[in-house]
């Protein structure tokens, strides 16, 4: 059965909008904390935020939805969504959540959540929290006795980064680089170059005076193009954008060229292989990662595991086969030796491991792999998902018939927006292009 309101990372959309409104955190936090209040113990939910305007609006109506079910709740303020997912562990509480829109912009947010393992949930949990909010199973409200607690929690962020630093070989520091950091005016906009100069490099910040209206605006990991200008404006050795809420980045080397996730995951996975450190003979990762990482693993005796979009069903998959690297093209690293979920800061310093042990320019370790021609297309629909009719269903499979062996197409519709999405990937870039506006084509008929 479809969820009404999860999507591949929580529940999003467009703050004071329905589903995205107060009533709906409300119900979010008395459903989620009814499904989680399970023993005698004192309950205790940890929540976190980024930098948008409406965080200040939903805070406080999840607040009230945990009080009114009798747990307790603790504020952390701004702070990446991997800490949330640490902090959960580390403080014995029952749930984690974080409020944040990840990469999209500062007029729409959203609420992931989070186990007391620091794992993101389930369909399964998802599907029982759904049936919570809409009324199917009822919610058990506290006592007036029995409310639950709301307080702060100071020195989260000192906590974090302190655990991020020491994810960084011991006896090694960044002295000598010069790095340029773009925090999207996000949640690690006061952490991640705190990280980086507390580690000795010379840091140059972009995207550190978040207003509540400028997360992701013009900068970041979704518009990396500020932080390559300014890597070869400043002769910096290495560029490194973060989204929103830090749990992806992107690279850039020296040169100013963009390296992304598969080039990311390529390069940790032969460092942790030749260090003997690497679990699972290779890593996972999903369908939209690109043919060219798939053939450079298998080069280094390697293989790659594909799961569908979405890092948390790339965790899942990692736990329950032994993986400890796997992630997303969109930069989404999973290091699970040290993080629950994608931790853009963890993944940065593993890559800058890399610089200071090789003693190599950002280009010359970076760009492990020559990438296979990819095109990529949304198309924004506002009724029905176009993907559920038949009819649209076999005339996609005509097109992906044609272009095989050499090229395949992904097709989906977002977990996040109300977009249908459209990936041709191989190696004759003519005939994928007329493929995917061949998709376009058809279904911009059906929507």
């Amino acid at each position: 059965m479809e969820r009404k309101f999860f999507g591949t990372d929580g529940i999003r959309g467009t703050a004071n909008v329905d589903p995205m409104t107060p009533e709906m955190a409300l119900r979010v936090g008395m459903a989620a904390g009814s499904y989680f209040t399970k023993g005698s113990h004192r309950h205790r939910v940890l929540i976190g935020k980024d930098t948008r305007l409406s965080g200040y609006m939903i805070e406080p109506a999840l607040t009230s939805g945990f009080v009114s079910v009798g747990m307790d709740v603790i504020l952390v303020g701004p702070i990446p969504t991997p800490a949330i997912g640490l902090l959960t562990n580390s403080l014995r509480a029952d749930l984690g959540v974080m409020i944040s829109a990840s990469h999209n912009p500062y007029h729409d947010n959203g609420i992931k959540l989070f186990d007391r393992r620091g794992l993101k949930l389930s369909d399964l949990v998802e599907t029982q929290i759904e049936n919570r909010i809409c009324g199917e199973i009822p919610i058990t409200l506290a006592k007036p006795d029995m409310f639950g607690r709301a307080k702060r929690l100071e020195d989260a962020q000192g906590r974090y980064i302190e655990y991020v630093k020491h994810t960084f070989p011991r006896g090694k520091n960044l002295s000598g680089l010069k790095i340029v950091l773009d925090c999207a005016n996000g949640s690690g906009y006061k952490i991640g170059p705190t990280i980086l100069w507390e580690l000795e490099a010379e840091v140059i910040s972009l995207g550190v005076n978040p207003n509540g209206f400028n997360i992701n605006a013009g900068c970041g990991s979704t518009s990396p193009q500020l932080m390559c200008e300014e890597v070869v404006k400043q002769g910096a050795d290495i560029g490194i954008a973060l989204d929103g809420d830090a749990d992806r980045l992107v690279v850039c080397d020296e040169k100013g060229k963009l390296i992304d996730g598969d080039q990311v995951m390529a390069l940790i996975a032969g460092h942790q292989k030749d260090l003997g450190t690497l679990q699972g003979g290779g890593i996972v990762a999903t369908t939209m990662s690109n043919m060219g990482l798939e053939q450079y693993l298998s080069s280094i005796g390697l293989h790659l595991k594909r799961t569908e979009v979405g890092d948390r069903y790339v965790s899942e998959y990692m736990r329950k086969h032994g993986y400890n690297l796997g992630g997303e093209q969109s930069g989404h690293i999973i290091l699970r030796d040290y993080s629950t979920t994608g931790d853009g800061l963890i993944a940065a310093l593993q890559v800058l491991s890399v610089l200071v042990q090789s003693d190599k320019r950002a280009s010359e370790v970076c760009s492990v792999f020559k990438p296979f021609p990819q095109i990529m297309k949304n198309i924004r629909y506002s009724k029905k998902n176009p993907l559920e009719k038949d009819s649209v269903k076999k005339m996609i499979k005509k097109v992906e018939d044609k272009i095989k062996p050499s090229g395949r197409l992904v097709i989906r519709k977002s977990g996040t927006e109300p977009l249908i999405r459209i990936m041709g990937e191989g190696k004759d870039n003519k005939m994928i292009s007329a493929a995917v506006d061949e998709v376009v084509s058809l279904i911009e008929k059906a929507v």
